[in-house]
């Protein structure tokens, strides 16, 4: 699923002054519980609850080509964490890269982004998803 993602500079600055921390050698996480997810589920075409993410990747990462490389990998490694496990949703999420990111290889990524958010409790198990007209869908005991 494609995720929103933030883009005013507000909502960054207020993540980082008042959303849990937790950071690993190649990213840092902030989260924070997300105010307006309520309005943007009504106004979802889905109407489905979804986190707002962003990557933030300073000059300290390296140049352009490194910068979006690191924002590309994370944002692979955190589709795929949210695909397999499945992410809290509601919540406003800042991922920072640090300069060993852009040189690392995509799994080391994961596995950093895996555990600062397990360390955040923003980690869920996902129940497998029925497709419409199954069976046990369909099925109405009282």
């Amino acid at each position: 699923m494609k995720f929103t993602a933030i883009t005013e500079n507000h909502l960054y600055q207020k993540a980082y002054r008042k959303g849990n921390r937790k950071s690993s050698s190649t990213l840092g996480v902030f989260v924070l519980k997300d105010r307006r997810a309520s309005l943007l589920q009504k106004q979802h075409p889905l109407k489905i609850r979804v986190n707002r993410i962003g990557i933030s990747a300073s000059k300290k990462v390296g140049g352009a080509v490194q910068r979006n490389r690191a924002k590309r990998v994370i944002r692979e490694a955190y589709r795929q964490i949210d695909r397999e496990i499945g992410v809290k949703t509601g919540y406003l999420i800042v991922i920072t890269p640090y300069p060993k990111a852009a040189e690392v290889k995509m799994q080391d990524v994961k596995r950093d982004l895996r555990s600062c958010l397990a360390r955040l409790e923003m980690l869920c198990e996902k129940k497998p998803e029925m497709k419409p007209g199954t069976p046990a869908e369909n099925n109405t005991t009282l």
